[in-house]
């Protein structure tokens, strides 16, 4: 698959423990013809193994993106984020919050942590497609504009 930058496809990691969540993720990314390879992990601990590619994730691809619910079992999306923006191999990849929360705790936090982006889950396809499309359209724009500066 191509992107219309002319590059691969993109590799998203979904971190969701929700089969609907799950399902309209897919189909916004399907809405805005973003070209992807997307994995998913139902837990944080899970989504820190896949990132270290740890265990049966020996093999996993480093994502271009992850989007992180907040709401999970067994470690929060809030302890996930900590640990990503900590570990210096890690760090640099963009994360989404994809959550239901609009609790502004929530915001402030994930913000804290260093989330790129804040998305309230949208139950219409349309509008969270075009939340994910600014956003990974935002973050191209910043990724060309530090590779420039160098």
């Amino acid at each position: 698959m191509r992107t219309r930058q002319g590059g691969k496809a993109v590799e998203i990691l979904l971190v969701e423990d929700h089969p609907g969540d799950i399902r309209l993720t897919v189909e916004a990314l399907k809405e805005i013809n973003l070209p992807n390879n997307m994995s998913v992990v139902n837990d944080g601990t899970e989504a820190l193994a896949f990132l270290k590619q740890e265990g049966k994730y020996e093999k996993s691809p480093r994502p271009d993106i992850i989007l992180l619910d907040l709401m999970l079992p067994r470690m929060t999306g809030h302890e996930v984020l900590a640990k990503i923006k900590s570990d210096k191999k890690l760090k640099n990849i963009p994360v989404a919050i994809l959550s239901s929360s609009q609790n502004e705790d929530d915001i402030m936090l994930a913000y804290k942590n260093k989330a790129n982006c804040y998305i309230v889950k949208q139950p219409d396809i349309k509008e969270l497609a075009e939340c994910i499309q600014n956003f990974w359209g935002f973050s191209l724009l910043a990724k060309e504009s530090m590779n420039s500066a160098v």
